[in-house]
């Protein structure tokens, strides 16, 4: 009999047996007070007992009887419903055993073998099994899983149950029972729903004005007309509705469903943009900016928006696609051209300018391993800070060999001993008007004290690199130009046209053209007019460009090891150079290893070439290309940023050749992606 009908038998017994009790005590009581009544009660509580008893084991059989009849019932009709269940049912064990099938689920799954989908599933039960059962009181009995067999979709529940089967190990064995649904239906209609909703994109004619003022007006019109036919096929191919809004923006609205096909075809509208300039002297790009991100088709449109500011800022000709909280980028493969104009350097300088004046102290800070750029523009946003009438600081610990000779020439300098602080003294000095400059990077995670970021609510970011999606974000004025050479470019404009008596000294006005130098390989890289516009307003404050070089030079020790990094050079994808510095004991390989990647380009039929170095912990590489190919595409992938032609990357943990086994996935990567 059943544990629980035992006691409620027992509770039932208990109750009669507490009746005579009763019974027999008022017997012995009127005994008491009359003996004549001693024989009469010894028969009556005879009787009771021999009653009680008899009518205990009656009522204990009728009981039994009752209950085995209902447990048979139901069994039976539990049973049958298992057996005739409409949804497949399957009972087995953590060894993948199938102890029994319902009629149902043989009917499902009769043309499939069905262990092969179930296996996996087991298994991993099995292993949450073994690392829960330690503690049963804790142990999660439930089961909720799914898988797709055979073009439909199942969600599967069951429990767990301990087996009756003996393991040879001892080891308490389970067996599960598991219930199939067929969500097919239900899968489809999400499908259905989630095709049917709205992405929202922005297309954009990169250089529109520069084809309008070189154009003649006859090739003018047909270029115009030809790229806006290029865009309206595009969307018509995918039943999707495209407005003009401006001269060169367009709205392009489409049904998720067609989202995955432009991916596949990489975005490829950039292409036949690019096609019809082929053979003229104005190259027209287009940029892209796609999001399916949002509740509603605003916040879609400023999803998209967002997107669009990326992409501008990495050069344009590329198409970005917000989804799944993630960017990905196709194209950008065109070098930059010079679209910045005067206009806007003022505007920028303007506010930029009144931001400092309503700031109690300004604190500058430049990226991680602080090169040239970053101090020389650091310096240049102290002096216009100091004219307007602020106590400014750069926050840096600035060190390394490529700076030495500048560092010693800077020492020799009283003004600037108080001026170039640590993070902890500049904690000291932050109020709630205290303004952040951040120069030569934008990237939150590249900054020289991270922590300032959070500690500083205004924020100023001066910027040339290619824009990245975790970009440092509520800042008060972004000058962020993909077009300049160098931030120290960008700072000279700021200086020219925030405030007219900024006296640079000839240690900040060398620094500013040191950076600008550097960043161009001595002006043969990605120069353009406002470049040669800031460096001849530099050279009026008396820049000794023969003192600026030397500052830079690389000694013989120096020298000798990047000879020997070329010796070592392996050349992949025909044009690709690859190359490891393996001194990790040098405190420069940073700048030897960058210095070694502008050697190898001077090599004929080297198209881009890599050097990776390690310092402590540390795996670095550097990456330089004559345009041909996107070296900040191919490091971004790890982690960098950068330039179409210059870049870098930093990778933790690795050791050189693992790295090198990376990049060389990457690139791998960069070429399929571009076929």
């Amino acid at each position: 009999m059943p544990k629980k009908s035992n006691e409620k038998l027992d509770k039932l017994n208990l109750k009669f047996n507490l009746y005579i009790f009763v019974i027999i005590m008022l017997c012995v009581l009127i005994c008491v007070y009359d003996i004549r009544f001693i024989i009469p009660a010894i028969l009556l509580c005879a009787f009771l007992i021999y009653y009680t008893v008899w009518m205990s084991d009656k009522r204990k059989i009728e009981i039994v009887n009752h209950i085995e009849e209902v447990t048979t019932d139901v069994n039976v009709a539990t049973r049958n419903n298992l057996i005739n269940s409409p949804i497949p049912l399957l009972l087995i064990e953590t060894d993948g055993t199938i102890i029994w099938k319902s009629k149902s689920f043989i009917d499902a799954f009769k043309d499939v073998d069905v262990s092969t989908y179930l296996n996996p599933i087991v298994k991993e039960i099995k292993l949450n099994i073994e690392n829960e059962q330690e503690d049963e009181k804790d142990f999660d009995k439930n089961i909720t899983k799914q898988f797709n067999i055979e073009g439909k979709f199942y969600k599967i529940y069951g429990g767990i149950s301990r087996s009756k089967k003996k393991d040879k190990r001892k080891q308490k064995e389970y067996q599960l029972t598991l219930y199939f649904i067929d969500d097919t239906k239900y899968n489809d209609l999400f499908d259905q729903y989630n095709n049917s909703k709205t992405c929202i994109g922005i297309a954009m004619i990169d250089n529109y004005e520069d084809v309008m003022q070189r154009a003649i007006p006859e090739e003018r019109t047909e270029l115009v007309a030809n790229v806006e036919k290029i865009i309206l096929d595009w969307a018509r191919e995918t039943g999707g509705l495209i407005v003009k809004t401006e001269r060169d923006r367009f709205i392009y609205i489409f049904e998720q469903q067609y989202l995955s096909n432009i991916e596949k075809e990489k975005v490829n509208i950039l292409d036949k943009v690019k096609k019809l300039s082929e053979n003229s002297n104005i190259k027209v790009t287009l940029s892209i900016a796609i999001s399916n991100e949002g509740e509603s088709n605003f916040e879609k449109y400023k999803s998209a928006l967002a997107g669009m500011d990326i992409v501008l800022g990495r050069g344009g000709d590329q198409a970005v696609i917000r989804k799944d909280g993630k960017y990905k980028f196709y194209g950008g493969n065109t070098l930059e051209q010079e679209k910045r104009t005067k206009v806007k350097a003022r505007t920028v300088a303007g506010s930029i300018a009144k931001i400092i004046q309503e700031s109690s102290n300004v604190m500058i800070m430049g990226h991680s391993n602080i090169d040239i750029d970053a101090v020389g523009s650091g310096l240049g946003m102290y002096r216009l800070s100091k004219t307007l009438g602020k106590d400014a600081y750069i926050v840096s610990e600035p060190k390394g060999k490529s700076l030495s000779k500048f560092l010693e020439a800077l020492g020799e300098n009283e003004e600037y001993e108080e001026v170039i602080i640590t993070d902890e003294e500049a904690e000291n000095k932050i109020n709630q008007d205290t303004l952040l400059i951040i120069v030569d990077t934008h990237k939150a995670n590249y900054v020289e004290f991270p922590e300032l970021l959070q500690k500083i609510d205004k924020k100023i970011v001066i910027d040339h690199h290619r824009k990245a999606p975790d970009a440092i974000t509520d800042v008060l004025v972004s000058f962020h130009e993909v077009y300049a050479s160098s931030a120290s470019e960008l700072v000279t404009e700021i200086i020219q046209y925030a405030a007219d008596d900024v006296k640079l000294t000839l240690l900040e006005a060398e620094s500013l053209y040191g950076g600008i130098m550097v960043d161009t390989k001595n002006f043969t890289f990605k120069t353009g007019v406002r470049t040669f516009e800031a460096a001849a307003y530099l050279r009026k404050f008396g820049v000794d460009i023969i003192r600026v070089k030397k500052w830079f030079q690389a000694d013989l020790e120096s020298y000798n090891a990047i000879a020997e990094i070329i010796k070592s050079v392996e050349i992949t994808n025909d044009t690709i150079a690859i190359a490891i510095y393996d001194n990790e004991e040098d405190e420069n390989a940073n700048l030897i290893c960058a210095k070694a990647a502008d050697e190898l380009l001077t090599i004929s039929d080297i198209t881009a070439s890599f050097v990776i170095g390690k310092m402590g912990e540390t795996v670095f590489i550097s990456g330089r290309s004559i345009g041909d190919i996107n070296v900040q595409i191919i490091l971004e992938k790890l982690g960098g940023g950068g330039h179409i032609t210059l870049a870098g990357a930093q990778l933790e943990g690795l050791t050189l050749e693992e790295a090198k086994e990376e990049l060389m996935i990457r690139i791998q990567e960069y070429f399929t992606e571009n076929e």
